[in-house]
């Protein structure tokens, strides 16, 4: 049986990967705050809403977009005051203006072609007020250059929620062709039900393709880096180290400016 078992089961999602002290949430707030960003933000690949329904809670006017309309039927619920909507991130057309776009956790790379990007940064361009802000986190293209630790072996991880044991084992590989990082994640579980296998994948973008691109879209890029980050090792915090200006980690943090 082939599915998403964590897009389809939101509350199985944020147990797998809690950020119960909303990390990427407050990083991108002290991103907005640091470069003078207005109040109205999109959050372009919301998921669950966590962090869209703290940045409302700042005081900001949120709008949140994803695809998954399980996950947009638990941000009402469970993270309610954003106005959410159901979009593609590589295509929106919301009728209103924004002063930044966020796309954290690697949505940004769900854009697999060309084409794709475009579309997307097409689709900030039309939507952000003069001088917005793009905020990107995601996974760095160039951490695989000569690197096989994150491909070399299946990661397996067990998760206990709502009494079942559910075991994940994931395999990552490159497809060098498409530029793409494949993931497959097979779920089994004690309670002895099918295993459940899903296939997703992340464009790899590397940090001057990313500039040129941004650049052809008329972005000035105003950061670029490694981090520290929501989800680096360690994390960022308040108050904490400032960006490093290398690329070399496995995560990579774009703040752009579209240009007047």
């Amino acid at each position: 049986m082939s599915g998403n078992l964590l897009t389809d089961h939101p509350e199985l999602y944020e147990a797998q990967f809690p950020d119960h002290d909303r990390i990427a949430a407050r990083w991108a707030e002290d991103v907005l705050l640091r470069h003078g960003a207005g109040h109205r933000i999109l959050d372009a690949g919301c998921g669950t809403g966590r962090d869209a329904h703290w940045l409302h809670r700042q005081g900001r006017d949120v709008l949140g977009i994803d695809l998954a309309g399980t996950m947009l039927d638990h941000a009402r619920t469970r993270h309610p005051g954003p106005d959410y909507r159901r979009a593609d991130l590589r295509t929106f057309d919301l009728g209103r203006t924004v002063d930044a776009v966020l796309c954290l956790d690697s949505a940004l790379l769900y854009c697999h072609t060309n084409d794709e990007l475009t579309g997307f940064l097409d689709s900030c361009r039309r939507h952000l007020a003069p001088g917005g802000l793009l905020v990107a986190e995601m996974r760095n293209g160039a951490y695989f250059l000569g690197r096989t630790d994150l491909l070399d072996r299946p990661r397996t991880r067990d998760l206990t929620w709502q009494g079942t044991t559910h075991t994940s084992t994931t395999t990552l590989r490159v497809d060098r062709t498409a530029q793409l990082l494949r993931r497959r994640r097979v779920w089994t579980s004690d309670a002895g039900t099918p295993p459940v296998e899903q296939h997703s994948a992340w464009r790899l973008l590397f940090p001057q393709e990313l500039r040129n691109v941004l650049a052809s879209a008329g972005f000035e890029v105003l950061e670029l880096h490694d981090g520290p980050g929501p989800r680096t090792d360690p994390a960022w915090r308040p108050g904490g180290p400032a960006p490093t200006g290398t690329a070399d980690g496995d995560r990579l943090h774009l703040v752009a400016r579209l240009s007047p």
